[in-house]
């Protein structure tokens, strides 16, 4: 949900889902995740406009969520949809 801060920037929090599968020590690993995002101004925008399990390509920063916390969120500061693709446990 799209919301301002109280400079009047537009702001969203949202979160991306991840799956895939890599060669460890020899061994498949089959990853999976999910991770907490942030985007502000156009790119905020942009994903308050987009659909419900659109798949994207991002890329930012990590930061904690706050001062006194240890949870990272990723700050976005580039995105790409990709047209075609949709999974369904992205957010």
């Amino acid at each position: 949900m799209l919301r301002y801060t109280p400079a009047g920037v537009p702001i969203v929090s949202f979160q991306v889902a991840h799956a895939s599968r890599h060669d460890e020590a020899g061994a498949a690993r089959e990853v999976e995740m999910e991770m907490a995002c942030v985007a502000v101004e156009e790119l905020a925008r942009l994903i308050a406009a987009a659909p419900l399990g659109a798949a994207v390509v991002t890329a930012g920063f990590l930061a904690h969520k706050g001062k006194s916390s240890r949870k990272l969120v990723l700050h976005v500061t580039e995105l790409e949809f990709k047209e075609g693709d949709r999974d369904a446990s992205s957010q």
